[in-house]
């Protein structure tokens, strides 16, 4: 299973979560077998223009993600992940993707239906 975090720096699973998505510095990938990290892999995010988020959704979806982990998200790109099939979760507290991945793992985060959580989008 490979899972995104948006993160603010390229320091495999132990940089810090981002607290925008789209953007971030970066996207840490963590692919996960029995919830056990496997690989690691940082990707640079190639950004968003005019302030659209449908451009983050594309950049994050060209990662072939099986889910995402966010501290929050607006209601337009939460509705363009929901059609594009991917599931959303919701970590605010964890600093480190370490932490989050240790989280996300126990099932203990919240799965998105598909609404937002910031005011701003």
């Amino acid at each position: 299973m490979r899972v995104v975090f948006p993160t603010d720096e390229n320091n495999g699973y132990l940089s810090k979560r981002g607290a925008h998505f789209g953007k971030a510095k970066f996207y840490t990938i963590i692919t996960l077998e029995d919830g056990k990290i496997v690989d690691v892999e940082g990707v640079a995010n190639a950004g968003h223009s005019g302030g659209a988020c449908g451009n983050a959704v594309a950049n994050i979806m060209s990662l072939n993600p099986d889910a995402l982990v966010v501290g929050g998200i607006g209601a337009s790109p939460a509705e363009g992940f929901l059609k594009a099939g991917l599931d959303v979760y919701f970590d605010q507290e964890s600093p480190t993707v370490e932490k989050s991945v240790a989280l996300f793992s126990a099932g203990k985060l919240q799965k998105s239906n598909g609404d937002g959580t910031c005011s701003v989008h």
